[in-house]
């Protein structure tokens, strides 16, 4: 029986259809998974979907009502699927528990640096032949401080980098990592570290607890001049505060991988569109932001693993195993 896969981009596609080949039939389309056009997949027992696929209680109606029992997620966040939902519908749920970590802690790094060092305004004076350096003035990084708010697989190799700078580690989470322990980092509580980092990067889920995590009083305690990144899910991020302070003429730099209000947006071009979304297009005209569109994962290491474990998880479901992959279990 042939899997449909929701989402796919056109560099992905060729590696799904890689990962794929001998173990199962896949069809993929471009389109999101949402209310409408979730009867696409009707005949489709396997339905594998993007990070932004919406995946909420009518989503789900939808699905199991067109004879799909099994989601194959190819993320490791799952904060987008209603898994009570999905396990009253009796429909196995399984994510990809872990890909390169690397992918995503180098992009945070190359958004710090880019607002660090003015990259992108810089490349944008030179192709007009501007080459003046008014305005581009950047630090180093070298000797102050890193705080990472959740040190797992990713947050960890952001710390190494920042060790490589030379610089001073702070953490925080719910359980210390050795090995971050190890290149010296300290875990402090979460304000102490907002108020003493210079390089604030965010690398912890997004659940009801990590709402908004980001608010407007953890802003306030940041120093002026600090650069804030986040490359892990926008709800992080209480987004209108952080536009206020940016009003204010705060932050050295932010770099936002991820946005709050993303799905239906990101992975799309919306460039001949008008902008209803007031707030992100308040965010990109600050000089100090730059906003990419969730692509740190992006890469072919990382995406060659998740296709790879998605393929897995699809297999496990035939022939009836569980594995580490799987959030709501077969009935």
């Amino acid at each position: 029986m042939e899997i449909l896969a929701f989402g796919v981009q056109a560099d992905e596609q060729p590696l799904i259809e890689q990962a794929f080949h001998g173990r199962e039939e896949i069809r993929c389309v471009d389109v999101f998974l949402n209310e409408d056009t979730a009867p696409i997949a009707a005949g489709h027992e396997i339905v594998s979907t993007s990070v932004n696929a919406d995946l909420g209680a009518d989503v789900l109606e939808i699905l199991a009502a067109g004879g799909t029992r099994m989601v194959a997620q190819r993320s490791t966040g799952f904060n987008n699927i209603d898994l009570a939902t999905a396990e009253r519908l009796d429909m196995t749920v399984a994510r990809v528990s872990y890909y390169s970590p690397y992918s995503v802690a180098e992009f945070a790094w190359a958004l710090a640096m880019a607002v660090n060092r003015r990259i992108v305004r810089a490349a944008n004076r030179t192709r007009d032949f501007d080459f003046r350096l008014q305005g581009l003035m950047g630090r180093d990084l070298h000797g102050r401080t890193a705080g990472v708010l959740g040190t797992g697989k990713i947050g960890e190799a952001f710390a190494r980098i920042a060790h490589g700078f030379g610089m001073r580690l702070l953490g925080w989470d719910v359980a210390e990592n050795p090995a971050c322990a190890e290149l010296g980092m300290r875990y402090v509580p979460k304000d102490e570290l907002l108020a003493q980092s210079d390089l604030i990067t965010l690398h912890v889920p997004l659940m009801a607890e990590t709402r908004h995590l980001i608010d407007a009083p953890a802003l306030k305690a940041m120093r002026d001049d600090a650069i804030l990144v986040n490359s892990s899910r926008g709800g992080l991020i209480d987004t209108v505060a952080l536009v206020g302070e940016l009003r204010a003429g705060r932050f050295a730099g932010v770099g936002l991988d991820v946005y709050e209000a993303e799905a239906g947006l990101f992975f799309l071009d919306k460039s001949l569109e008008p902008v209803e979304d007031d707030t992100l297009a308040r965010l990109v005209t600050f000089p100090n932001v730059l906003v990419t569109s969730h692509q740190a994962y992006y890469t072919r290491d990382a995406v060659g693993q998740i296709v790879d474990a998605t393929a897995r998880n699809g297999l496990d479901y035939r022939e009836g195993r569980r594995s580490e992959n799987v959030l709501v279990p077969r009935g």
